[in-house]
């Protein structure tokens, strides 16, 4: 029995050894298949990783290519383009715009550019064309052309003209180094051009086709959607090119071009100082003033009332009255050029306090015929007021040249001693008692004015300009007339001087140009000796040294020197 368990228990022992051997492999076998799976596995993404990865190779390479084939096709158009669009001359640059202060399009360039483009032949062709645009703004990259000024900038530099500058960058970060690309181009001659204010006023522009002819003077070019600056005194216009023919960008040099201008689409809802409103006579018309803004009007004299006001028969009237107590206006009057009167500039001004009339006489100013402004200023508060101007007949008992008849030429008179009147002499002693009880005599130096007594307190004189004043009158004349004005060349007046100098001496008056006939700003003094003798101011002696040719002989003369030639020359008187 011993014996037969011993066995039991070994054969037991042997199953036991023989399981765990087995269930010992079997885990191996698994151990070993998973690895061997897992092996696979990572070869398998392998491959396919180096797959991918040859392949993006492959099509980088072909992108790359085609992109170079691209670029290639693209650079030949390019050229191609280039070549046609410069008449076979190929100038291509990238500079750093640089402004600088001056008038039209022209641009400045770097010696080095004179050099290229005369070994092309480029100055053969006639003028210089260039074609600008803003580097790197790809999303909207604005693009208009220029002519050139000269080669004077650094190197590496541009020189831009406010006009081209504004019309590049519209809205620039001070941050950033604006670069542009320049290219060579060969324009048409333009024929037509269509403009549009950005806003109304700009037709009250007495010959305003002549001043935009002026501005294009000192223009090349001409491309759609820039915008012009025109500047008439103190008050600037800004206009759309809406059309040009026969391209989208012309050349402007040697050629006449027809040029509309029309409306503006959208008028802005803020109120614009600078429209001339019409007024007829005899007929008033409502409007409303915020103080410190000003609300223009026009109307026209006609030859024969001009010859009616002279003759002193009738008389031309402004009125403005006021519809609210303790508000103000001002009232200006001035003939065109001068479209926009005010305190500074001005040829006829009231300023009494409330309604205000304004007679425009010959004895005052020498009218003239023409088309004249109405300048109503809010002073104080906001101002409801009607205006009107009115052709009224003079009334005045004698006529004029007609000599005055004393009614008291054959009475015996005595002075009276208060009021220094002339009194007859039988009743001088009633007179004096009454007048020294009721009158007085303002005592102020030049004023003599005779008084009732109740009245004296509101009679007064300015300390400044001894002009006599009622008391409500006083703070408004101290600001008008003595606060000091500054004009727009820098000198500091008062209005009075202000006027005076606006009317004759300032640089940035509007004057008749005796040889363009444009309006034009007169400048300062004329550098040569011999024009400010002729009293020529500055824009006549520039515009003056232009030189056309003798109707008499067609020699090219200056224009400032024709009368002279022709006196010399031909004898003739002019």
């Amino acid at each position: 029995f011993s014996s037969t368990n011993l066995q039991i228990s070994n054969h037991q022992k042997m199953d036991f050894e023989l399981r765990s051997a087995k269930e010992k492999l079997e885990r191996e076998q698994r151990e070993r298949k998973q690895r061997a799976k897992l092996k696979l596995e990572r070869e398998k993404k392998s491959k396919e990783a180096a797959i991918k990865q040859r392949e993006a190779i492959e099509a980088a390479q072909r992108a790359r290519r085609l992109d170079a084939i691209e670029a290639q096709i693209k650079a030949d158009q390019h050229m191609q383009e280039s070549l046609v669009s410069g008449d076979g001359i190929v100038f291509e640059r990238v500079f750093q715009a640089v402004s600088f202060q001056g008038n039209g399009d022209k641009i400045k360039l770097p010696p080095s550019c004179f050099t290229e483009l005369s070994d092309q032949g480029a100055f053969d062709k006639g003028p210089l064309y260039f074609e600008l645009s803003v580097v790197d703004h790809a999303d909207n990259k604005k693009t208009t052309h220029s002519g050139v000024l000269e080669f004077t900038a650094e190197d590496g530099t541009i020189g831009l003209p406010p006009h081209v500058w504004s019309n590049l960058f519209s809205t620039h970060d001070p941050m950033d180094v604006p670069l542009v690309e320049i290219r060579y181009i060969r324009l048409p001659k333009g024929s037509y051009a269509k403009l549009q204010p950005d806003n109304l006023g700009f037709s009250d522009l007495p010959n305003h086709k002549a001043i935009l002819e002026t501005i294009l003077r000192q223009h090349a070019t001409l491309s759609l959607d820039d915008v012009l600056l025109v500047n008439y005194g103190q008050v600037s216009y800004k206009l759309q090119v809406l059309e040009l023919r026969p391209a989208t960008s012309i050349s402007v040099l040697e050629t006449d071009i027809e040029v509309d201008i029309v409306s503006p689409d959208i008028v802005s809802d803020q109120p614009n100082q600078h429209v001339l409103k019409p007024l007829q006579y005899g007929k008033s018309e409502s409007g409303t003033v915020e103080e410190g803004r000003y609300d223009y009007y026009k109307f026209v004299i006609d030859e024969a009332t001009v010859e009616k006001v002279m003759a002193g028969s009738v008389k031309v009237i402004v009125k403005v009255d006021v519809e609210k107590v303790g508000a103000d206006t001002d009232l200006y009057v001035s003939k065109h050029p001068v479209l926009f009167p005010s305190l500074n500039q001005h040829e006829w001004s009231s300023h009494d306090v409330g309604s205000k009339t304004l007679i425009l006489v010959s004895k005052e100013r020498a009218l003239s015929s023409g088309t004249y402004s109405i300048g109503v200023y809010g002073f104080k508060g906001t101002v409801k007021y009607q205006v009107s101007v009115l052709v009224q007949e003079s009334i005045d008992g004698a006529k004029v040249g007609e000599r005055a008849v004393s009614s008291s030429s054959d009475v015996d008179t005595v002075e009276c001693r208060n009021c220094k009147h002339s009194i007859p002499s039988r009743s001088i002693a009633l007179h004096e008692v009454y007048c020294s009880r009721h009158n007085v005599v303002c005592n102020h130096h030049g004023c003599g004015i005779v008084l009732r007594v109740e009245e004296a307190k509101n009679h007064l004189h300015c300390e400044k300009c001894g002009k006599a004043l009622q008391p409500t009158e006083m703070e408004k004349h101290l600001k008008v007339f003595h606060e000091p004005l500054t004009c727009g060349c820098g000198i500091v007046l008062e209005k009075e001087q202000m006027v005076q100098h606006q009317g004759k001496d300032c640089p940035l008056r509007l004057i008749a140009c005796r040889f363009c006939g444009d309006m034009v700003e007169a400048g300062n003094s004329a550098a040569d000796t011999r024009d400010r003798m002729r009293g020529m101011s500055e824009h006549e002696s520039t515009c003056g040294s232009r030189t056309a040719p003798c109707d008499s002989c067609g020699r090219s003369v200056m224009l400032k020197d024709m009368d002279i030639h022709q006196i010399a020359v031909h004898g003739k008187s002019s």
